[in-house]
């Protein structure tokens, strides 16, 4: 939704209800919605660079339950969970696009809904660039996210002899949904890693710098989503679970499985962890290996085989 490339203003809107509700997004936006108003949104790669796309929908009932989370946290989390695709593939963000299905009984918090995907994007200095506002039965959330990068990371690269790097500290997500499954309030920390996740865009950039032959961000679970991996490379990937970061009051194999975590887990020749923790801020822990095999992710504790945890799968 354009005007002119060049020009980041945005264009006039006519009358109507649904351009009143746009407007009203737009005033929350501010200076981070760029060139809203047309039919399509132009964009420009920086040379040399190409371009990434990714979609992520968020649906209530599916990917969060309105008592758990305030509007703002759910236009937040959805927004920031589209550009954590981004990372996984190492690119830099340059703009997201957003299809919001908002039922009559939600309009009231239109506001609260703008003001969390603004933040959401501005989390990784990313603008607002176009999107379509419909009506329906049940609020949903659809985010395009677009990067750019020079030399897209992959699911398919990761070689035998590489190690297994994995960002942040697991768990804290699955435990705020245990808490409120059992109608407990979560922790402040756990509930805060479910409702306000953080994109590593920049970690997984410097990632890339550091030689990541693959990666991918935990959004069904570690063990689950490194399984991705595993058939893309047609590799096996051996994890340790006493090695995986994990919160306090969840277990390592608890933390395999947790999926909402949007921390990156990459494979590498070889990554000086404490070099990048001072850097980035963020802990980074190897995790495991890449070896010759049929390609399946193998889960071990104390040294004796396991079974991998079941990752979150929208038609199990």
């Amino acid at each position: 939704m354009t005007d002119k490339p060049s020009n980041g203003r945005n264009i006039e809107l006519g009358p109507g209800k649904e351009f009143d509700l746009v407007r009203t997004l737009l005033a929350e936006w501010g200076k981070s919605a760029q060139r809203i108003g047309d039919d399509a949104a132009v964009l420009e790669v920086p040379p040399g660079q190409r371009l990434v796309v990714t979609t992520d929908t968020s649906v209530e009932g599916v990917h969060f339950r309105r008592e758990w989370l305030n509007h703002f946290e759910i236009g937040y989390r959805a927004t920031a969970a589209s550009l954590s695709d981004l990372a996984a593939m190492g690119a830099r963000p340059i703009g997201v696009v957003i299809a919001l299905t908002l039922p009559e009984a939600d309009r009231h918090e239109a506001r609260e809904l703008a003001i969390g995907i603004r933040d959401g994007a501005l989390a990784v200095m990313c603008p607002i660039v176009g999107g379509d506002l419909s009506s329906g039965k049940v609020l949903s959330l659809t985010i395009t996210a677009l990067g750019s990068v020079a030399r897209p990371l992959s699911r398919a690269g990761a070689k035998v002899g590489d190690r297994v790097y994995v960002t942040g500290v697991l768990g804290g997500p699955a435990a705020a949904v245990r808490a409120w499954e059992a109608a407990r309030e979560p922790t402040e920390r756990d509930r805060a890693r479910f409702a306000h996740p953080i994109p590593r865009v920049d970690a997984a950039i410097g990632l890339a710098a550091r030689g990541a032959s693959s990666a991918i961000d935990i959004s069904d679970g570690l063990t689950a989503d490194l399984a991705h991996v595993a058939a893309a490379s047609k590799v096996r990937i051996q994890i340790d679970a006493d090695r995986i970061p994990h919160v306090d009051g969840v277990s390592a194999m608890e933390a395999a499985g947790a999926g909402e975590e949007y921390e990156i887990v990459v494979t590498a020749p070889n990554i000086d962890t404490r070099r990048f923790t001072e850097e980035f801020g963020l802990e980074l822990t190897e995790i495991g290996r890449v070896v010759a095999g049929p390609p399946a992710v193998e889960l071990s504790q104390a040294g004796i085989r396991v079974s991998a945890p079941d990752g979150f799968d929208h038609f199990r």
